[in-house]
């Protein structure tokens, strides 16, 4: 058996979901594999960079290059629901105006105190969100993408409340939840490449390249 057998997509997948949604802080990627993300690893060490684990490839978010100009969440809102708007967006800008753990104020001297990053589902493997609907509005796809059935939801927002980060979002206008469904509206309209959709055969081929250079 060659010693790559075992690197397979559906195997690279999993051990992205163990770190789904969270900064890649603390990991050595290798030249390959950054190249693949478009970042550099000091932003990896700096915590700028993390992934989602989609069923269609890795979502790569770098948080130093946005710019916080929402059109994730424009195209999000325009391609599902035909709108323009930022609260029942899936995808949600985070902004984090004040970081120096002092309460000094918007701009307080550190550097880091104004921080633009993208935020959307992390597709649980055990969906808080779906757990908590009372109608069992909340179900897994084919593709393995957890979705919200609107003729069962009742807009209670307990899947809102769930989430631990607040990312189903009721529609004040149709009185129904919704989530992200992995389309990708977000990642073509980013203009700053701060999001991004890698093919998981590409992930594996990279971390496969990295294995052999060991």
């Amino acid at each position: 058996m060659a010693k790559t057998d075992f690197l397979t997509a559906d195997m690279t997948r999993r051990q992205f979901m163990k770190i789904s949604g969270k900064s890649l802080a603390g990991l050595t990627l290798s030249a390959s594999m950054l190249s693949l993300f478009g970042c550099s690893q000091k932003q990896v060490d700096s915590g700028a960079v993390a992934t989602w684990a989609l069923p269609q490839g890795l979502l790569v978010v770098n948080a130093d290059l946005c710019t916080g100009c929402q059109r994730c969440e424009i195209n999000c809102t325009l391609t599902n629901d035909g709108v323009c708007s930022s609260y029942i967006s899936r995808v949600k800008i985070q902004r984090r105006l004040n970081l120096d753990g002092a309460g000094n104020g918007l701009l307080s001297g550190n550097d880091n105190c104004f921080v633009y990053f993208p935020d959307t589902c992390r597709q649980c493997e055990d969906p808080a969100c779906g757990n908590a609907c009372p109608q069992k509005a909340i179900t897994t796809n084919e593709q393995g993408i957890r979705v919200v059935d609107t003729d069962k939801c009742i807009g209670c927002g307990a899947c809102h409340e769930a989430c631990p980060w607040h990312m189903p979002t009721v529609n004040p206008e149709t009185g129904k939840s919704s989530k992200c469904i992995a389309c990708g509206a977000c990642v073509a309209g980013c203009p700053s490449g701060a999001l991004s959709i890698v093919d998981w055969d590409a992930v594996t081929s990279a971390a496969q390249a990295a294995y052999m250079d060991l």
